[in-house]
């Protein structure tokens, strides 16, 4: 017998309320799996060995984080745990909809149903729309089982989640559904239709390709689609189906996840790579600017003196851009990108720089050495200012070979370029220098 499911007004809104007492149910809740077995996409906690198989096996439910990208079957989990869970009474909310004085009454009823030795599985969409003082009431409430938390985000629990609720529950990371998932699921809409989607091979590729991953989104524009009389191609797919726009949020992580994938492309010599994740940020409406300010820093940290071109390329695109704007000032962000890839690599600068940092601040207030300073008063030359100074151009070579460290410093060697690119150049006048210092 299944447990009572409370519907709360906030599934009304989301769309969650139990469709049965309604007509009409879409495609992707008559399709909703209700078994692990029946889940698609996520062997690696539904199959045997899995952390849910093992918990449901093990009949112990714990507290949960379901982290993973829309579509992924959040939601179709936390239902399914409820179901191995009869003693369990089980509640819905959307954090969207909801505030504490929702969480409280939640609580309150818990509470009393704990005390007649019934327990209350909460599963809460959305999670991360809670602030953290709203996130904090949950924790006296987990931590003496008053509820089992389910709590369903698309959002880095590591980020947006407080250390203290996540030290209390389970993360379990979904994935996207891959194309052999989304496969199975049109499969399964065909099987319920009792008729084949009317489309061609191509066509069907590009159905699973706008779906990006979320099943939900897929079995939605198949529902579309299987009501098309003809078959259909990928042109006539595209004019009935609203394309999708690819998972990006400038505040999220895919945005920040984007940007690690073009600058390690551009670190390791990849122009396709590059230019592939640099047409993903567009695409996800990111500002052209941003990705501009960032190739700035990869001619700085990575390529730095191995090619001196890279960064005036770099702000020249930039300023391209500034005046030519979309689309046009794209290509010249394009071509930059490209030039930084194939570009000799070297962070020789950028580890020089660090270590310096680091030097300066443990040497503390370490005064330069007398002979390189200068002496415009009487006392300052009596002091011995200036005194045995070198005027490097008066010298052979063009070089003195004194020593500029403090007196009580030894010499540091913080730059050392590799033989590559122009840096190759400057290593032979490092090398040069030390061997006339040496001899001097």
């Amino acid at each position: 017998m299944r447990p009572p499911y409370i519907i709360s007004m906030p599934d009304l809104f989301s769309g969650t309320a139990d469709p049965a007492s309604q007509g009409y149910r879409p495609l992707p809740d008559r399709l909703r799996p209700q078994t692990l077995a029946e889940i698609t996409g996520q062997d690696h906690l539904t199959a045997e060995g899995g952390a849910l198989h093992r918990m449901i096996s093990n009949g112990r439910l714990s507290s949960l984080i379901l982290w993973g990208p829309p579509g992924c079957g959040k939601t179709t989990l936390a239902r399914i745990l409820n179901v191995h869970a009869p003693d369990f009474h089980f509640e819905q909310i959307s954090a969207i909809f909801s505030g504490v004085q929702d969480l409280r009454k939640i609580f309150e009823t818990a509470k009393i149903r704990k005390g007649k030795g019934h327990g209350t599985l909460l599963f809460v969409d959305e999670i991360h729309r809670f602030n953290k003082s709203q996130q904090d009431a949950f924790l006296p409430v987990v931590e003496d089982g008053t509820i089992i938390l389910i709590g369903a985000t698309t959002e880095n629990p590591s980020f947006e989640l407080n250390a203290a609720l996540l030290s209390r529950c389970q993360v379990l990371v979904l994935k996207r559904l891959d194309d052999t998932a989304l496969e199975e699921l049109l499969k399964r809409a065909e099987t319920d239709a009792g008729r084949s989607l009317p489309l061609d091979e191509q066509a069907r590729a590009t159905l699973k390709a706008i779906a990006d991953g979320d099943g939900r989104y897929a079995l939605s524009m198949a529902e579309q689609v299987l009501g098309q009389p003809e078959t259909l191609d990928t042109d006539a797919l595209l004019k009935i189906v609203q394309r999708r726009s690819p998972l990006y949020d400038k505040a999220d992580d895919a945005h920040f996840n984007l940007i690690s994938a073009l600058h390690k492309s551009v670190r390791g010599s990849d122009a396709d790579a590059s230019l592939y994740w640099f047409c993903r940020m567009l695409a996800g409406g990111e500002h052209p600017e941003y990705i501009a300010r960032r190739m700035v820093r990869m001619a700085t940290e990575d390529i730095g003196l191995a090619d001196p071109q890279a960064l005036p390329l770099c702000l020249a695109a930039w300023e391209t851009y500034e005046r030519l704007g979309s689309p046009e000032g794209e290509l010249a962000l394009a071509e930059a990108l490209v030039y930084l890839a194939t570009a000799p690599k070297s962070n020789a600068v950028y580890t020089a720089f660090g270590a310096a940092k680091r030097s300066a601040r443990e040497t503390g207030s370490l005064m330069p050495p007398k002979h390189i300073l200068n002496a415009p008063t009487k006392l300052m030359k009596q002091e011995g200012y200036g005194k045995g100074y070198a005027y490097d151009h008066d010298t052979a070579d063009a070089f003195s070979g004194q020593d500029y460290f403090p007196d009580n410093m030894e010499r540091v060697r913080f730059y050392d370029p590799p033989e590559r690119g122009f840096e190759r150049e400057i290593k032979k006048r490092l090398d040069y220098w030390d061997k006339l210092r040496g001899g001097r």
